[in-house]
């Protein structure tokens, strides 16, 4: 039996569509509908009802799947054990992080990793989606905040620290910001996120925490569009220190209260490594997670 054709159908059983499993593969549709069909015929067995509006799994198919998934994990774990005997991470290591923290803190390491790993195939999806890690296949996931409590194995990166930043020339048009509660009568750049639109949080040097409406005329989902926003005069941005210390240094940007931790959430939040629950990882992603803690804790 062709074990890449079990691989496309399982991989379309967890993505519910022929076409989504094609684009991640660079494959045309029809390809994988065949082998789909191939398989079919040597099994003798409908695994998917086919309409022109929607893909579902046969009993049979569920049946199939519940089977076969488990021993092609083994077969892939056996495949990476022999792999790493020669001790050179090699092959793809597929890696999802957000737009912004993949532009500003994965992007530049990029070449470094390259020249240490020749082998080794990066393939970085950035999006501010979160994955599904198994159906997508991904290696490894830096996700920012609070995790929720799933299945996935999880490693602190490091902390994440946020700062009320505008431009000087916001500044000196607007009106007075000498404490925290004048945040209410400033233009605010906001993320649609829950807290982040409506409210942020400010705990100064004794441990008081003072929670702060705020409201502003420009929402954005991205936090690179935000940065350039506040730099462009627009309005007080809550952003991650990570992104724009480099601007506070340049004095294009300005930390209204170096004093005070912010946030809009919660203030232990961090970057973590995020990967699949599985017995054996992989040199390969061991490999890019130590690289990536040693690169940014450094």
């Amino acid at each position: 039996m062709d074990v890449s054709a079990l691989q496309l159908f399982v991989e379309v059983m967890n993505q519910g569509s022929f076409a989504a499993v094609a684009r991640d593969r660079n494959l045309d549709p029809s390809s994988v509908s065949r082998a789909i069909a191939g398989l079919e015929a040597e099994l003798g067995v409908r695994l998917f009802q086919r309409t022109t509006r929607q893909l579902s799994p046969t009993e049979a198919g569920t049946t199939y799947f519940e089977r076969i998934e488990p021993l092609l994990a083994e077969m892939q774990q056996a495949i990476d054990i022999i792999t790493d005997v020669s001790r050179k991470p090699r092959g793809t290591l597929r890696v999802t992080a957000s737009v912004s923290f993949g532009h500003h803190c994965i992007v530049p390491l990029l070449p470094a990793l390259a020249a240490q790993y020749p082998d080794l195939t990066v393939d970085l999806w950035l999006t501010d989606t979160v994955v599904d890690l198994v159906a997508d296949r991904i290696d490894v996931a830096v996700r920012l905040g609070v995790l929720a409590d799933s299945t996935l194995v999880a490693q602190r990166l490091m902390p994440t620290q946020y700062a009320v930043c505008a431009s000087p020339v916001y500044l000196k048009r607007s009106h007075s910001l000498q404490q925290s509660m004048d945040l209410a009568n400033h233009n605010c750049l906001l993320f649609p996120l829950a807290g982040f639109r409506s409210r942020w949080l400010l705990k100064d040097q004794t441990g008081q925490v003072s929670e702060v409406s705020v409201s502003g005329r420009t929402v954005i989902s991205s936090a690179i569009a935000l940065q350039q926003c506040a730099i462009a005069g627009m309005g007080l941005a809550l952003l991650p220190k990570w992104l724009v210390d480099v601007d506070v240094q340049a004095g294009t940007l300005i930390n209204v209260f170096p004093d005070y931790e912010v946030t809009a959430t919660n203030f232990s939040t961090a970057a973590w490594l995020v990967y699949p629950s599985r017995a054996y990882m992989p040199l390969k992603v061991r490999a890019f997670i130590n690289f990536l803690k040693q690169s940014v804790s450094g």
